[in-house]
């Protein structure tokens, strides 16, 4: 049973409040809404894949992007059978960019073990800052300060961090210029500008001309890269974009609604998520720029409703029976306990609902657009398709849905997992990562060691969705030969489970109480500073 309107938090947009009291949003299992449409299809656009998104597009878990080869972008061009001409940033250096906790743990285990006892504290705070002084100076002064200039156009261009109005108003340009001289700063040691030291391994960049593009002009150049053979230069354009215009609840555990000035670059900092009206205008921004773009498929996916992520635990019981929603959000590391809700930094139960009505209503406006388009309300029917990675994410929510069911809707079915990670032992799920002692994982395994980001294997529970959707497209799959996949299109699990390294082998000093985590964020806020993936 949804929280009442009367008990949203005051400051709750009237659009929230009256949303609040209509049924929550029901996912959508088709993704042509009902409705065909005819291709004009000749040939084989010579630019199969293109990506337009941020952090989950791009390839970020455990606090950094790394291995972009196994983003989900990456995974689809993998099964198309064309990896080899699908491109993709890289990043190389210590771990990623900015800060990588997964290597961050790994050296603590190799110094300290499972455990960081209190004599070991000096010393584990040296190391921890030694670390992340190597990685802030490969970055800002070392080999990774000068970001390759592309000899043309990326395929994926997602860029973490980014949220509606980045992608509509960045560029290669203005990521150079927000990059000021590096401070070697003895206590803030997370890489300055890091959102935009990534970016511009995405944007291009080799005239002056083409630094004023932004990810959608880079997208178009694409799509007009085609002969009269075919129709457009995309084949299939992936657009995912939307989460960064909240997430900022739950990684600050702070509601802050967007003010006038949202489309303001630099004010829009002060916001952790958009008012509807302000999303659905910048929103139409986006599908104007995207119908520009000739691409024969478009796959659109709706927001996750961010209060899933293990980044933001729920304490207590249920506010009330049938209810998702616990009644305080926060830490993962925070045990219970000891949670003091006037010191310890939250989001009540009633404001996580508040910013899930947003995202309900952020992802109308999507599945609107979806359809107008197939619908050709505004010019011709365009082949766009809907993925609805929120429902996806419900069906995988372990503690709101998955064990208990009560508090499950009418709607709800949990999601299949693929045959090789239903037998892995524990399965994966959505709960925070943690290890059982003995080299292997304790829980989770969906989600990465910032609480927000998918692990390697969860990308390709993604992939395999955007994969559905493409074969419904009649995109064809290839194999490494050139031979046409026939049916199912399978993603080769396997593969991605020996690449995943938390959920083969996890750090072994992620325990049950997440202590590690705890300890870091405690003597020097470091966890906290690498969660907030957000760019400042």
């Amino acid at each position: 049973m949804p929280v009442t309107p009367m008990e949203l938090p005051d400051g709750t947009p009237e659009d929230v409040r009256r949303r609040a009291a209509s049924a929550p949003r029901v996912p959508v299992s088709d993704p042509t809404l009902g409705r065909d449409v005819r291709v004009d299809a000749r040939g084989v656009p010579p630019h199969r894949l293109v990506a337009i998104g941020d952090s989950v597009l791009q390839g970020f878990q455990s606090g950094a992007v790394f291995h972009t080869d196994v983003s989900v972008p990456a995974i689809v061009a993998y099964e198309l059978g064309w990896l080899r001409r699908f491109r993709y940033p890289r990043y190389a250096g210590p771990g990623g960019l900015p800060l990588n906790i997964e290597l961050l743990l790994r050296d603590l285990e190799r110094r300290f073990g499972s455990s960081v006892n209190v004599w070991e504290t000096p010393l584990a705070l040296f190391a921890v800052r030694a670390l992340m002084d190597e990685v802030e100076d490969y970055w800002e002064r070392g080999p990774g300060r000068a970001a390759p200039v592309p000899a043309t156009y990326r395929h994926n261009l997602s860029c973490f961090g980014w949220d509606l109005r980045d992608a509509l108003s960045k560029t290669a340009a203005t990521c150079e210029a927000a990059i000021a001289t590096p401070k070697d700063d003895l206590l803030d040691q997370i890489v300055q500008n890091n959102g935009e030291r990534a970016a511009l391994r995405v944007y291009p960049r080799w005239s002056d001309e083409v630094k004023a593009m932004t990810v959608f002009d880079a997208a178009a150049a694409l799509g007009d890269d085609h002969d009269d053979t075919t129709e457009a230069g995309i084949e299939t354009l992936v657009v995912f974009l939307g989460s960064n215009n909240a997430l900022g609840t739950v990684t600050d555990l702070r509601i802050a609604w967007s003010g006038p000035d949202f489309r303001d670059l630099t004010a829009k900092d002060a916001y952790t998520i958009w008012r509807p009206e302000h999303f659905a205008s910048e929103f139409a921004e986006v599908v104007d720029r995207v119908a520009a773009i000739r691409a024969r498929h478009v796959v659109w996916c709706t927001i996750p409703h961010v209060t899933i992520a293990p980044i933001a635990k729920g304490l207590g019981h249920k506010m009330e029976p049938g209810s998702p929603y616990f009644p305080y959000y926060t830490r993962p590391w925070i045990e219970e306990s000891r949670f003091d809700p006037a010191q310890d930094e939250h989001i009540t139960g009633a404001g996580a609902y508040s910013v899930d009505v947003a995202i309900d209503l952020y992802n109308e406006h999507i599945e609107q657009a979806v359809a107008d388009a197939r619908a050709g309300a505004h010019g011709p029917a365009r082949d766009w398709y809907l993925l609805d990675v929120a429902g996806l994410l419900e069906r995988l929510a372990s503690r709101r849905f998955v064990t208990d069911v009560g508090a499950r809707p009418a709607w709800w079915t949990p999601y299949p997992l693929p045959p090789a990670l239903a037998a892995l032992d524990p399965v994966p799920d959505s709960r925070f990562l943690t290890a059982d002692g003995r080299g292997g994982r304790a829980a989770g395994g969906l989600f990465s060691l910032d609480g927000v980001h998918p692990t390697t294997v969860a990308n390709g529970i993604l992939a395999q969705e955007l994969i559905n959707v493409m074969r419904r497209a009649r995109v064809q799959f290839h194999h490494a030969n050139g031979g046409v996949r026939p049916d199912p299109v399978t993603v080769d699990f396997e593969r991605l489970i020996r690449r995943d390294t938390l959920v083969r082998t996890p750090p072994g000093n992620i325990d049950s109480t997440l202590g590690i985590l705890a300890w870091a964020d405690e003597v020097g806020d470091l966890v906290r500073r690498t969660l907030s993936f957000r760019v400042r």
